[in-house]
């Protein structure tokens, strides 16, 4: 089966016993203190899209955690990166060249301080946009042609300083919201998975 049949299309369930088709990263830095922080939000989406699937993060590869199993009918390798955020590239290479997937089948899941609060984005390909992890991922690829979903994590408030505010942890009353992002976010990946990943853009962008 085709690379751009399972970009685009839909798909016949995968050979259970079968290599890797995915790899869902989610960005973020490791540590407790982290893990509730804006800059998190990646490892938040694929936290709570594994537990979703009844997957674990049950494996420690090439400086990262890694969930196996199957979404859709795919099978998946879930990522988080324990690199720290701006050395995110390191762990994704070296996966990517473990599992042998090509750019085009990386979904790098990754807070966006220019969307609204809870917002989705999902594109095939693009820059950086000032994100230092993704930007390390594009250096250590040495492409930008991996798809990606934006999470909306909004600006600061007044003149705090962008580094700050990513560090911190959502309040109370945007942690509500951001449940229900990851929510759609796992619906998103699903649909990229089982109908093509143009069709879960037209649904959640």
């Amino acid at each position: 089966m085709s690379l751009s049949f399972r970009l685009f299309g839909r798909r016949r369930p995968s050979d259970p016993t079968g290599p890797v088709e995915w790899l869902i990263v989610g960005l973020g830095n490791p540590g407790r203190k982290y893990a509730g922080n804006r800059h998190n939000v990646g490892f938040q989406a694929v936290e709570r899209l594994a537990a979703a699937n009844d997957l674990r993060f049950d494996q420690r590869r090439n400086r990262a955690y890694v969930a196996h199993g199957h979404i859709e009918g795919v099978r998946v390798a879930l990522v988080k990166p324990q690199t720290y955020m701006n050395r995110s590239g390191e762990a994704v290479g070296g996966l990517t060249r473990f599992f042998k997937v090509r750019s085009e089948q990386v979904l790098i899941i990754f807070d966006d301080l220019d969307l609204p609060l809870g917002s989705l984005r999902l594109r095939l390909k693009g820059g950086a946009g000032g994100h230092k992890g993704v930007a390390n991922i594009v250096a250590c690829l040495n492409t930008r042609d991996f798809p990606r979903m934006r999470i909306g994590i909004g600006r600061p408030p007044g003149r705090m300083p962008p580094e700050a505010y990513v560090l911190q942890d959502f309040r109370d009353d945007e942690q509500l919201i951001m449940e229900h992002t990851f929510q759609q976010a796992a619906e998103a990946i699903c649909v990229a998975l089982s109908d093509g990943f143009e069709m879960a853009m037209n649904r959640f962008n």
